[in-house]
């Protein structure tokens, strides 16, 4: 008996998954904003609703020019400066080098998102580990876009902006200081190199702009949302309670910088919102952020590892609300 074999079915292209795409989200969106437009109108109508746009909107508006401004200049130096000017520029000691680059932070702008991956090309071109963490603090905490926004957020109290600075300054080089003392090399995984290095100067400026805009504009508008929540939803007698307590409103503010995320460049408007809490409670606020937040413990643990977070991240944490608290007792 003849065998015969069969011919092989022919199979058409394998189709793709289909995904959800932007403009497709932004259309269903304004369908459903359409179809629902009465029962969204009667709902922003109502007085709390109009509080909360108020604030949400305010805060938006005033944070927004100082953050594309410290996105262009943070993207300027971390694309266009080398890691070796700052290999040249730091003393050879590590405990001279660690205020030196703390210092430094005041001058070149760079929000979180940044400083994270240049701390990272330092390290890989021979900085010693503590200066490298001590401008990783630093630099989204001291520099004059953020020092700029906060005078705008804080017209009618100067000295928040020298207490910001003292006690940001302050943090970076105890961390630098105390990781120089402390801190151990199997701690630290050596980084491996950015995404943007090895690609041409423009694309690589605009591959960090994107990227950084994504980041931190998300992060606003959860902020101002929270913010706005805070003023216009809150129960005020819950925020009495906790702003009433000196230590809870410092822990309650160190708390929710870190569930934020904000950039530095717009956390002042937000914490300038926050009028139930004390000055002191707020400036915790402002140096707690830049220094540790969700965003920064996975950008942390992504460059230098697990094991470095896990031990980095809660030491800055309370050192950060000590100093900001003491900062607060001297200055405000």
């Amino acid at each position: 008996m003849a065998l015969t074999e069969s011919a092989p079915e022919e199979t058409g292209p394998a189709e793709e998954p289909r995904h959800l795409d932007s403009p497709l989200l932004l259309t269903l969106a304004l369908l459903a904003a359409v179809m629902f437009q009465d029962p969204v109108r009667r709902a922003l109508a109502a007085p709390v609703m109009q509080s909360w746009m108020t604030v949400f909107v305010a805060v938006i508006v005033q944070a927004l020019p100082f953050l594309v401004l410290g996105v262009l200049l943070s993207a300027v130096i971390a694309v266009f400066v080398p890691p070796s000017f700052f290999a040249r520029a730091l003393p050879g000691r590590p405990a001279l080098a660690v205020p030196v680059a703390g210092a430094a932070g005041a001058v070149l702008p760079g929000c979180e998102c940044a400083s994270v991956p240049v701390a990272g090309a330092l390290v890989r071109r021979g900085v010693t580990p503590a200066a490298a963490l001590a401008f990783l603090l630093s630099a989204p905490a001291i520099n004059p876009v953020v020092l700029t926004a906060t005078a705008v957020a804080f017209p009618d109290d100067p000295r928040m902006v020298l207490a910001r600075f003292v006690a940001s300054l302050l943090v970076a080089c105890a961390m630098g200081w105390l990781w120089h003392r402390l801190g151990r090399t199997d701690w630290l995984r050596p980084p491996a190199r950015s995404a943007h290095e090895g690609r041409g100067g423009g694309a690589a400026f605009w591959g960090s702009v994107r990227h950084d805009v994504m980041h931190a504009g998300g992060f606003l508008v959860v902020g101002a949302m929270a913010a706005a929540t805070l003023k216009a939803v809150v129960p005020a007698e819950w925020l009495r309670a906790a702003a009433g307590n000196p230590v809870l409103s410092v822990l309650a503010l160190a708390a929710l910088a870190v569930l934020l995320s904000l950039c530095s460049e717009a956390d002042a408007f937000v914490a300038a919102s926050l009028t139930q809490f004390s000055p002191t409670a707020r400036l915790t606020f402002l140096v707690v952020g830049p220094m540790i937040d969700l965003k920064l413990f996975a950008l942390q643990a992504g460059t230098f590892g697990r094991a470095f977070a896990l031990r980095f991240a809660p030491a800055t944490f309370a050192t950060a609300v000590a100093v900001s608290a003491l900062t607060g007792a001297v200055l405000l």
